[in-house]
């Protein structure tokens, strides 16, 4: 089915045409390909996973009866795979099989004009491939698809505006990016003034199996129903939690049942139990904020009347992935060995004192999530600009 876009009043002298009158799609083909550059004849060719992630390409001669040859200055555009339709230019090589190039009329369109157009639209074109599920550029939609044209001229004054205003937006991205990047490094910079500290040195240190009792989780038996449902007991896994902070955890995105817990090595955790992970995705930490369980990359320790849980939170978080690794034996590590894990030494000043740096830092934590949801918050503002620039530019309101 063709997508059409919703028409609007043109302003004069401009006209509705469809890209099929304006541009033509040449596809790749597969020529023989190496895998390093043998000669000068040739060049990289170009898939969608080179172009979109910088993946190594591999190599095909440009006399190869297979290549098509594309220039910096012409659009590739995916035609099969996942962001079927979008476009890209600044690339010199040989098209993949799943590329194509625009053949353009330059005396009916400009180029960046045809080029922000489709960018603005190629969700439009991405279809599910007949009788499977990829998707891909079905060409009967994409030369159907109309494109509100003016005079050639106006077109290059267009461009010239959205690059300009693209530019300002460029910097502002660029700029809040920063200043959310500055905002993560609080966090360690907080930590570590307060545990490298003068004062820390003062203070009485002792093996975390002295001050906690660590526990493994476990998996029930996924082949066995009666395991996992009725749902009755939070499960969870490093998934659900995030790295480089504390995760308050309430919930999860899997439950256990009952006989579950009582017939596998996960164990039922209290509320306030701090919980690590110890396996694979080592560093991560979190709080248990209500009775739960977890499956056996998380380690949980249940402090005694001497430690503030969220106290050992902070200096876990403060350690990090890199010193907890170091447990593991190695600064690769990707298992912490519980004895290991229960011979950290880690600071121990009065209970009281614990509380008064909690409280300090969870003051100052909540000002700096304020001040990093409002940064996010413009971030997502700024990464829409481009589309609503887009939409006033082909309604020539630019």
């Amino acid at each position: 089915m063709t997508p059409e876009l919703k028409k609007f009043p043109l302003p004069p002298g401009w006209r509705w045409v469809r890209l099929g009158e304006v541009c033509e799609i040449i596809k790749g083909k597969k020529p023989e390909l190496f895998e390093n550059k043998e000669l000068n004849e040739m060049l990289p060719y170009l898939t969608a996973e080179v172009i979109r992630y910088g993946i190594k390409p591999k190599w095909a001669k440009t006399n190869d009866k297979n290549s098509v040859f594309v220039e910096r200055d012409e659009i590739i555009i995916i035609t099969d795979g996942s962001n079927s339709g979008d476009v890209f230019t600044g690339y010199k090589g040989i098209l993949a099989s799943t590329m194509g190039k625009l053949r353009i009329n330059k005396l009916k369109i400009e180029r960046n004009y045809i080029y922000f157009f489709i960018k603005m639209n190629f969700k439009n074109l991405n279809e599910p491939k007949r009788g499977s599920a990829i998707p891909h550029l079905e060409k009967e939609i994409f030369y159907n698809l109309e494109i509100p044209l003016p005079p050639l001229e106006e077109q290059k004054r267009i461009v010239a505006r959205v690059q300009e205003i693209f530019q300002e937006v460029e910097k502002a991205r660029a700029a809040c990016e920063k200043q959310l990047a500055a905002a993560k490094t609080i966090t360690s910079a907080l930590l570590r003034q307060i545990f490298e500290s003068e004062e820390a040195k003062g203070w009485k240190r002792v093996r975390l199996g002295d001050v906690c009792e660590t526990k493994m989780g476990g998996t029930p038996n996924t082949e066995n129903p009666s395991y996992w449902y009725p749902e009755e007991i939070i499960w969870v896994t490093p998934e659900v939690m995030e790295r480089d902070v504390i995760n308050f955890v309430s919930s999860s995105n899997r439950k256990i049942s009952t006989l579950g817990l009582n017939k596998s090595a996960a164990k039922l955790f209290p509320t306030n139990t701090i919980l690590l992970t110890t396996t694979a995705t080592i560093g991560k930490v979190g709080i248990a904020k209500c009775p739960l369980s977890t499956n056996q990359q998380i380690t949980g320790m249940i402090c005694n009347d001497s430690l503030e849980p969220v106290f050992l939170a902070y200096y876990l978080l403060h350690i990090g992935q890199t010193g907890l690794k170091v447990l593991g034996g190695t600064s690769i590590a990707t298992h912490i060995n519980q004895s290991n894990l229960k011979m950290l030494k880690l600071p121990l000043p009065p209970l009281e004192e614990q509380k008064r740096i909690v409280a300090k830092v969870q003051e100052i934590f909540q000002e700096v999530e304020k001040a990093r949801a409002a940064l996010e918050t413009q971030l997502k503002t700024i990464n829409a600009l481009p589309q609503a620039i887009l939409k006033k530019a082909f309604r020539g309101e630019l």
